[in-house]
């Protein structure tokens, strides 16, 4: 597997809409860590899951950047579509925050691991916002397998 991570401020904010879609390439990847910090003092709560349609077309897809390799990851990270993603019809995990600049959320699953949400090749999962929310500085960490 090839590990790479990649830090991005979100833009989408409205209600029942996606905050940014994690997009695996040809090759499935594994979710490993998903945190984020809010970048405004907007009460808020997100959740995350699978969209009943992936987006079509993003206008702004990023590459994440490999750990110590000169390997390239195909998976990317969007904000921004020319058909946004639609709502999941359930959720993995649901994430509310007090009105407070600056809270975080570091997701690690009960047994102290970190998350492990596998999305097959050419799919995608998104953080979805459930509330208009403040735009978040959002870190995610994925290995791509090879």
């Amino acid at each position: 597997m090839i590990r790479g991570s990649l830090s991005r401020l979100t833009t989408g904010t409205g209600s029942a809409a996606p905050a940014l879609e994690i997009i695996a390439g040809v090759k499935p990847i594994w979710l490993r860590r998903l945190t984020y910090t809010l970048a405004a003092a907007t009460a808020s709560t997100f959740a995350i899951g699978r969209p009943a349609a992936k987006g079509v077309t993003p206008t702004t897809p990023v590459a994440f950047l490999v750990h110590g390799s000169s390997d390239v990851l195909l998976a990317t990270i969007a904000l921004a579509w020319a058909t946004p993603p639609t709502a999941p019809t359930q959720f993995y995990r649901q994430y509310q925050h007090p009105a407070t600049q600056g809270h975080n959320l570091s997701d690690v699953d009960p047994g102290g691991d970190l998350m492990s949400l596998y999305i097959p090749a050419n799919a995608s999962l998104v953080l979805w916002n459930l509330a208009v929310n403040s735009a978040v500085y959002a870190n995610v960490t994925v290995d791509e397998v090879q």
